[in-house]
């Protein structure tokens, strides 16, 4: 295995010269990526409608195709479930990644073609063994397997040739068995959906294991090293991995898990390492070890524009290409792909740190959202909950917040809410207990992340005093009707201030 792992490791390093040289020639791979994107869709049905054979520049394209999101091309991408082809992108689509939903959907289907899980998906998961392999080239990694804390698979029945899963379960689906013979657990653990039968297979399946390299959400890892430690009565995951040297994690930010992962962890040599890695695509890593920036990926077969936040509301607004952002100003991020997302606005707001090359730290949502542990809640799933529990409750709300609280201890995370009401519900708890259960119904990331209060207990919350809010905004000089009272963050700074004037 050691021989191995030393041939490996020389493979993975050359690919850092490829890496290097789209850092050095960030523009002109991005202008070949734009044309073969272009000429490859030019005679699909989206392709013909925007009559991309005529398009010459990036400048024409934007001219032409409107921005996207996900309603407006959902009427595609429900046709391309049912099994058409050659819409938004021109070779078979037959795997779709289920992520959690938009206003109007509880869940979002994305497109997943043999390009994008090879070029760009597959691609990003070499390229971060390859950073890894560049900056611990002493590493051991391949003396042992990787713990992988896959989603949940199933077959899309709308036609039998189609399948559809979390993303992290179709990449599974899809590996070469070299890379399965490095993985663990086996692939019918790996993609249960009962999550609480799963923790208990995964930590069954991995305790004898040599385990070198995790990946996963936060979440669920410390779920299930928790369940490891109590299955072996270990104090922490050195005892039971003792060559474990890796962690890789994304799609929440790490930083509240940092504390319990060194005392899961208790070893300064622990590398971690963060990926941006979405449904739609996988566009950023971790590529320096004291820096938590991420390095933009520019040549897995995705065009970037990126579209200046105060600009968000304008109603044909002007996008930047990659020469012409700026430092430190917030963006949102507009792909176009091999997947077939053309001018596809994802959701994520970003600022870059860094130029040459172009790095980048993720700063939020383009709306206000809780993803502290993966399961996106945003202000529609939030307005529809408590909506629905005050018609029910006989209840009306004046304003309201929430925020997540963070694991601590033995204790899982939730959501803390802070609702004022013009008129009380009739019953405080059932209250409580509608707004859960709805957020359940409309959120299918939430739901999952509630089962059996193993992520995310039932929501704490505060029934505010009278004036609470206005109290608040008043303090901080923000009356007015242009100040609104945020409703969802995804940290604690606004509950923190408030609860002190409860009292």
């Amino acid at each position: 295995m050691a021989i191995v792992n030393s041939i490996f490791t020389w493979y993975m390093k050359k690919r850092v010269h490829q890496i290097e040289l789209f850092m050095k020639y960030p523009h002109d791979v991005q202008e070949e990526w734009f044309q073969k994107l272009i000429s490859s869709a030019a005679d699909t049905e989206w392709g013909t409608k925007y009559d991309y054979r005529s398009i010459l520049s990036p400048k024409q394209f934007k001219e032409r195709v409107p921005i996207q999101n996900y309603d407006t091309l959902k009427p595609f991408i429900e046709r391309m479930l049912k099994g058409e082809q050659n819409i938004l992108w021109s070779s078979e689509i037959k795997w779709f990644a289920k992520s959690s939903g938009t206003t109007s959907d509880r869940s979002k289907f994305i497109p997943v073609s043999e390009e994008s899980l090879q070029e760009c998906h597959f691609k990003g998961g070499k390229d971060l063994l390859s950073i890894f392999c560049n900056n611990r080239p002493e590493n051991q990694i391949l003396t042992g397997k990787g713990l992988v804390l896959g989603g949940s698979h199933q077959i899309n029945q709308l036609n039998e040739d189609s399948f559809y899963g979390d993303l992290s379960a179709v990449l599974i689906k899809n590996l070469p068995m070299w890379a399965e013979y490095y993985r663990t657990p086996n692939i019918s653990i790996a993609l249960m959906d009962n999550y609480e039968e799963k923790m208990e297979k995964m930590a069954e399946a991995t305790i004898k294991e040599n385990v070198t390299n995790i990946a996963g959400v936060p979440t669920w890892t410390i779920v299930l090293a928790k369940k490891v430690l109590e299955m072996t009565g270990k104090r922490n995951l050195l005892e039971v991995w003792p060559n474990l040297e890796l962690y890789i994690h994304g799609a929440v930010n790490f930083k509240p898990y940092r504390e319990q992962f060194k005392e899961l962890i208790p070893c300064n040599e622990m590398y971690y390492l963060e990926t941006y890695n979405a449904s739609e695509g996988f566009f950023g890593i971790q590529d320096e070890v004291n820096s938590d920036e991420l390095l933009l990926m520019l040549d897995y077969g995705i065009y970037y524009e990126f579209l200046p936040i105060e600009k968000l509301e304008d109603e044909n607004p002007d996008t930047l290409s990659l020469e012409q952002v700026q430092l430190n100003k917030n963006y949102a991020i507009i792909i176009s792909t091999n997947g077939g997302l053309w001018r596809y606005m994802i959701g994520d707001t970003v600022q870059f740190t860094s130029l040459s090359p172009y790095r980048i730290k993720i700063t939020g949502r383009t709306k206000h959202f809780i993803n502290a542990f993966g399961e996106e809640v945003i202000i529609d799933n939030a307005e529809q909950a408590i909506c629905k529990a005050c018609t029910e409750t006989g209840a009306v709300f004046k304003d309201y917040t929430a925020c997540p609280i963070y694991f601590k201890g033995e204790e899982v995370g939730g959501h803390e809410w802070i609702i004022e009401f013009d008129q009380q519900p009739d019953d405080f708890e059932r209250f409580v207990d509608i707004l859960d259960q709805t957020l359940r119904e409309v959120n299918s990331d939430y739901d999952a992340k509630r089962f059996k209060d193993m992520a995310l207990r039932r929501p704490k919350v505060h029934n505010a005093p009278y004036n609470t809010f206005y109290n608040w905004l008043k303090s901080k000089g923000k009356l007015g009707g242009q100040h609104k009272v945020p409703r969802l963050a995804n940290e604690r700074t606004y509950v923190e201030e408030i609860l002190p004037m409860m009292k």
